[in-house]
C-alpha cells in the first residue's frame, strides 16, 4: 500500500510517497513562477497548480498506480480562488504574501472593529487573509465579483478539480477570516460583512476527512482523497508536533512558529493567530514574512553568490556580534501586523565584516521569531523543545541561534519533507490504516538530532534581544 501527500507551495509543488510503515518510497519537486503585476501584489494561475499536481500524481504513481490507495495535501493558506458558475477561474489567485488590500484590512480592524472579529473568528484582519482580499476584489473589480459562484483556498482548488468534491477544512479555513475558528464553523456575521452565504463555500470537514476516489481520468483507481489542511497543519502532524508544551518551527521563504494547544486561546493584545490545527484541537500560530528568504536576499541579490549552503560563522561568534537586521523585507505580520515596514542593518560601522552581516541576517530571524514566541507566553504557553523544518532546518548555525535565543532545545527529523510528510499521514488515516494523527505520528515520526541551548550564549542574546526590540518602533517612523 503506498500514499501520496502533495504540499502546494508558493514556489512549486512537492509531492511524498510513504509506504504502510510511513518510509518515504519517493518523492518529486515541480517549480513554478509566481507573478508580481505591481508592488505588493503577488498572484497565481491556478492552472499552474493543478498542472504540477498532475504531473506529480502521475510520475510517483508510474508502475504502482494499483498500490496506491490514499492521497492527501497541505496548501499554501489564505489565497483567494473565486470561480464562475461554470467552475472557471475568474482571475488569478490573490496570494498570502499579498499587500494589496491594506485600506480592507484597515476597514475590518479599525471600523467593523478588532473586539467584532475577535468575537466572530478569533483573529483580526491581515492583508494576508482571505476577507480582506475578496473585499479588495469587490472594491476594485466589482464586475468579477459579482460572477463569483465558489471561493476557495488552493488546496481545496486541486482537491476539487482531482474529486469533483467542494470541501475545505478547519485549519485552512481558519485562515479566511469568515470562519470561527473556536467553533470550527462559518461565522454569519463575517459572512454579512463579505456579502456572501455559504452556498459559494467550501463544506467545512477535518483535515483527515476522506472526501472521495479521485476521479478515472487519473488511472488510480483505489486512492482516496483526504481533505488535508494547512501547510504548517500538515507539516505539524509531519514533525509529530500534536499537544500542548511542544512546538514547531517552519524555515522556509517565510518562518512560523506554531504551537498546539488543547484549549481555545484568545490573543487579544498581539497579531498572533489563533487557528484550528489537523488534530481536531487548536494552535496558535506566528508567522514572519521573510526567513529563508532573507538569506537568499543577501546571498543572491547583495553578494551575487551561487552557494546558498550553511554560512561559515563559528559557534563562538554566536553572541558576540554588535551589528542588528531586521528581517522586515516584506513588511511583518507577527506581531505587528506591518505591511509597510522594511528591514534595515543597524550599527554598521568602516570595521563591519561581510561576516558579521551575514551572521546579522540569522540572529534578526531568531529574534523576530522570539517576538512571536514571547506573545504566545503571555497567553499562558510553555515551550521547552521546537522541532523544526523546512529548507533552512539544514543551516546548523540557524538552528544553535534558535536555540539560544529562544532558550529551548531544538529538535530535527529524520524525514525533512514538513507539510507533504504530514499531508501523506493524514491520507494514511483518512485510508483507515491509523485511527488518528496522533496513532499515527507516534508510529512514523522519528527524531534525528537535538541541539541544546548554551547558557552563555543565552544570557548574551537575551540582552541583544532588548536592543533588537528597539529597532521596530524606530522603522516604524520612516513609513511612508
Amino acid at each position: 500500500m503506498l500514499f501520496i501527500g502533495l504540499d502546494l507551495g508558493t514556489s512549486g509543488l512537492k509531492g511524498t510517497m510513504l509506504d504502510e510503515k510511513g518510509t518515504v518510497v519517493d518523492k518529486i519537486t515541480i517549480p513554478y513562477s509566481l507573478s508580481m503585476p505591481e508592488p505588493g501584489y503577488s498572484e497565481q494561475d491556478p492552472s499552474m497548480w493543478l498542472d504540477a499536481a498532475k504531473e506529480a500524481i502521475r510520475k510517483l504513481s508510474k508502475d504502482r498506480e494499483k498500490d496506491i490507495i490514499g492521497l492527501s495535501i497541505a496548501g499554501q493558506m489564505h489565497g483567494l480562488v473565486i470561480l464562475d458558475e461554470n467552475d472557471n477561474v475568474l482571475r488569478p489567485c490573490i496570494l498570502w504574501n499579498d499587500g494589496r488590500s491594506v485600506e480592507e484590512t484597515n476597514y475590518l480592524n479599525n471600523v467593523i472593529g478588532e473586539d467584532v472579529l475577535l468575537k466572530n473568528t478569533g483573529n483580526i484582519a491581515f492583508p494576508g487573509f482571505t476577507l480582506p482580499k475578496l473585499l479588495w476584489v469587490k472594491a476594485h473589480e466589482s464586475e468579477i465579483y459579482a460572477r463569483i459562484a465558489k471561493i476557495m483556498l488552493p488546496k481545496d482548488y486541486i482537491a476539487y478539480r482531482l474529486t469533483g468534491v467542494f470541501a475545505s477544512d478547519y485549519s485552512d479555513l481558519s485562515g479566511t477570516l469568515f470562519f470561527d475558528c473556536e467553533h470550527k464553523r462559518y461565522s454569519a456575521k463575517m459572512l454579512e460583512i463579505a456579502g456572501v452565504t455559504e452556498k459559494v463555500l467550501p463544506k467545512p470537514l477535518t483535515s483527515h476527512s476522506p472526501i472521495g476516489y479521485l476521479k478515472p481520468e487519473f488511472g488510480l483507481p483505489h486512492c482516496l482523497m483526504t481533505i488535508g489542511g494547512g501547510d504548517n497543519a500538515c507539516a505539524a502532524i509531519g514533525t509529530g508536533i500534536l499537544d500542548d508544551g511542544e512546538a514547531m518551527i517552519s524555515l522556509g521563504t517565510s518562518g512560523t512558529i506554531f504551537l498546539p494547544t488543547s484549549a481555545f486561546r484568545l490573543p487579544k493584545e498581539s497579531c498572533i493567530h489563533s487557528f484550528d490545527d489537523a488534530n481536531d484541537n487548536y494552535h496558535l500560530m506566528g508567522c514572519i514574512l521573510s526567513a529563508s528568504s532573507c538569506n537568499k536576499w543577501w546571498l543572491g541579490k547583495v553578494l551575487c553568490e551561487d552557494d546558498f549552503s550553511e554560512f561559515a560563522i563559528p559557534l563562538e561568534k554566536l553572541g558576540h556580534n554588535d551589528v542588528f537586521f531586521a528581517p522586515y523585507l516584506m513588511g511583518e505580520r507577527s506581531p505587528y501586523n506591518d505591511v509597510k515596514v522594511r528591514g534595515a542593518f543597524v550599527n554598521l560601522s568602516l570595521s563591519t565584516t561581510k561576516a558579521e552581516m551575514s551572521q546579522a541576517i540569522l540572529e534578526g530571524i531568531g529574534f523576530a521569531f522570539n517576538d512571536c514566541l514571547m506573545a504566545a507566553k503571555k497567553l499562558g504557553l510553555s515551550v521547552k523543545a521546537v522541532r523544526v523544518s523546512g529548507g533552512g532546518s539544514r543551516n546548523v548555525t540557524m538552528l544553535h541561534i534558535l536555540a539560544d535565543v529562544l532558550n529551548v532545545s531544538v529538535v530535527t527529523l529524520k524525514t525533512e519533507e514538513g507539510p507533504s510528510f504530514g499531508a501523506a499521514i493524514l491520507a494514511m488515516v483518512g485510508a483507515g490504516q491509523y485511527v488518528n494523527a496522533s496513532e499515527a505520528t507516534k508510529a512514523i515520526v522519528k527524531t534525528k538530532n537535538t541541539i541544546l541551548p548554551d547558557p552563555e550564549r543565552v544570557a548574551l542574546y537575551a540582552k541583544q534581544y532588548e536592543t533588537f526590540h528597539k529597532i521596530y518602533p524606530f522603522l516604524k517612523q520612516l513609513e511612508k
